[in-house]
């Protein structure tokens, strides 16, 4: 069974994946006004809620605002599926981020550019632990995750699918805006320090680069990822498919 903490991501499952919340642990002596809406909608959902200590509510997480819930794993999507979800796929592939941080802000800033899904690797991936919610500050809810066995069969398949794939890398020919994203389109990142590996870099049908100017030779990967996504986004904004 996995947990979340904090108020802001507790809600967002609330109200988006009730059915996964096994129970709902609220810290005693605390102000109700806080939790307020939790309580609100845990009543309307029939969802069980435990009132705690707070050395309780420390043992199952150091920064848990009050509050902690209890839930099933999410579900993934199958590939399938996520090509399906719409008439001009703009998809996220994450090649070997380990990190639950990363792969954390990695959801928040794909929800928020609109990313229909995000393409993992089984192995040599971060899973969808405590910290990923969190950080993703209750994105995971409305993201679709796909979990892949070979992260370079999938992008044969996806180029059979006419997805057209762009990877980040330091020193790739072009720059990030120098491509028409008005195609299907899945953006490629690799993990930090290591990029992209040999083999996923020669599924990509362009390599693209963010030039950087300061004594610092690269972007944490969220923030990279950022720049493509935005891009798209910048691209694709007012027109009609």
């Amino acid at each position: 069974m996995d947990k979340i903490a904090r108020i802001h991501p507790v809600l967002e499952i609330i109200r988006n994946s009730p059915k996964r919340i096994h129970k709902i642990m609220l810290q005693r002596d605390m102000k109700k006004h806080p939790f307020k809406e939790i309580l609100l909608l845990a009543r309307k959902e029939n969802i069980t809620v435990v009132w705690a200590p707070k050395k309780r509510m420390d043992r199952e997480d150091s920064r848990h605002q009050g509050v902690v819930a209890f839930i099933s794993s999410k579900e993934f999507t199958s590939l399938d599926s996520l090509l399906f979800s719409s008439e001009l796929p703009f998809l996220l592939l994450l090649d070997r981020i380990e990190d639950p941080q990363n792969l954390g802000a990695l959801v928040r800033t794909a929800e928020g550019a609109g990313v229909d899904g995000i393409i993992l690797p089984e192995r040599h991936s971060a899973g969808l632990t405590t910290a990923v919610h969190t950080v993703s500050a209750g994105a995971l809810e409305h993201m679709n995750i796909t979990r892949v066995k070979n992260l370079a069969r999938t992008m044969d398949a996806l180029r059979k699918k006419e997805i057209w794939l762009v990877g980040a890398e330091e020193g790739g020919g072009k720059f990030w805006y120098e491509f028409d994203y008005n195609v299907p389109v899945g953006i490629v990142m690799g993990s930090e320090g290591k990029g992209l590996r040999r083999i996923i870099k020669e599924k990509c049908d362009e390599i693209l680069s963010i030039p950087l100017g300061g004594e610092v030779h690269s972007l944490n990967v969220a923030s990279a990822a950022s720049v493509f996504l935005f891009e798209v986004v910048r691209q694709r904004k007012g027109k009609k498919y």
